[in-house]
């Protein structure tokens, strides 16, 4: 359960609506690969700053809120790639309050 949400120094950002246990799956989102030969091109556009570094030299966009994670030097998330799935899961690295 998470919604977007503005912040005061970091723009556009995602909130947890409830309660999150360490360890527990906050989002699970599927990816589409971009190929290696074309991570080139993505890094021009404005998408240059929000895929992930794929298998292969690939790049992945993933859908749902996850691109829209803000980065932390102290995160409460962590995300595992799933390549055979084509989808990225993250997971609570701490316990998470409603409206982090």
């Amino acid at each position: 359960m998470l919604i977007v949400g503005n912040t005061n120094i970091k723009g556009r950002g995602v909130f947890a609506q409830k309660h999150f246990l360490k360890g527990e799956i906050i989002e699970r989102a599927p990816v589409v690969v971009i190929p290696a030969e074309e991570v080139k091109l993505l890094d021009q556009t404005v998408l240059g700053n929000y895929y992930y570094d794929w298998e292969d030299k690939a790049a992945a966009i993933a859908f749902g809120l996850v691109s829209l994670f803000n980065h932390s030097y102290y995160p409460n998330t962590y995300y595992v790639k799933n390549f055979a799935e084509r989808e990225v899961e993250y997971i609570a690295y701490r316990d998470i309050e409603a409206g982090e």
